[in-house]
């Protein structure tokens, strides 16, 4: 997340059991592998962040 360092002051990683992989942001989600049945690659979280940067 080079890209973001600036930006990012935390981030926490939360285990689930289930299969999830879910991205959050400030609360948020913005990314949900249960959603989309793919997990993510780095160019779907970044689109999300960008996406609500805009």
């Amino acid at each position: 997340m080079n890209d973001y360092k600036q930006d990012i002051s935390g981030l926490t990683l939360v285990p689930f059991g289930d299969g999830r992989f879910e991205v959050s942001v400030n609360g948020t989600k913005i990314y949900s592998k249960l959603e989309t049945h793919q997990f993510p690659d780095y160019g779907d979280i970044k689109a999300a962040l960008e996406q609500r940067a805009a």
